[in-house]
């Protein structure tokens, strides 16, 4: 098997600090602002939890008809540490290796996790937008209350911006060498 060059072994640690900062910082950001909230409202997705404003934001949620938004509520705060965490263990091994076929299907089995998360996210905010409580005080015909996937959407008097924080700039940038060492070692043939 061919050996991965030290560009991308050098990319092994770089990508395993990068996906550590998981754990110490939000992955992902929902801000709202409304003219009763000039100072808007906030909810950070970590890799484990959902912190912020979620109690101000369930209280708003109940006129709606919306779910309450729990930790405990999530499979996901359970299965994308363990997820992440084997993710960087792999790449310790592939380091030690230092094969380009692992090294391949590593970066592939980063895109299948990125992938399936994006999914499971759109899935969340869909359902927690439209499944809404039929006796709920406030109903809007034909209203639903999903929030962006990512960027901007107006909602009722809400404006919410979904993008991703702090870890969730360094997973994408984990994506991103991941693929461009892919690349560069499969044109280095």
């Amino acid at each position: 098997m061919k050996k991965l060059s030290q560009a991308g072994l050098m990319s092994i640690p770089v990508v395993i600090i990068c996906l550590a900062t998981l754990w110490f910082f939000p992955m992902w950001r929902i801000d709202m602002r409304a003219p009763q909230y000039p100072d808007g409202l906030s909810m950070q997705i970590w890799i484990n939890d959902v912190k912020g404003d979620v109690p101000i934001i369930n209280g708003l949620n109940h006129y709606i008809g919306m779910k309450t938004i729990h930790q405990e509520d999530f499979l996901e705060f359970v299965f994308m540490p363990v997820s992440i965490a084997f993710f960087m263990a792999a790449g310790i091994l592939i380091m030690v290796l230092k094969k380009k076929i692992l090294y391949y299907c590593w970066t592939g089995i980063f895109l299948v996790i990125a992938l399936l998360s994006f999914g499971d996210f759109y899935r969340w905010e869909y359902n927690y937008g439209h499944q809404l409580d039929p006796n709920a005080p406030i109903k809007v015909p034909g209203m639903s209350y999903q929030p962006p996937l990512i960027g901007y959407k107006k909602l009722l008097n809400f404006e919410v911006l979904s993008q991703p924080d702090v870890a969730g700039w360094f997973y994408i940038a984990s994506g991103l060498i991941l693929v461009g060492i892919t690349y560069y070692e499969w044109k280095k043939k």
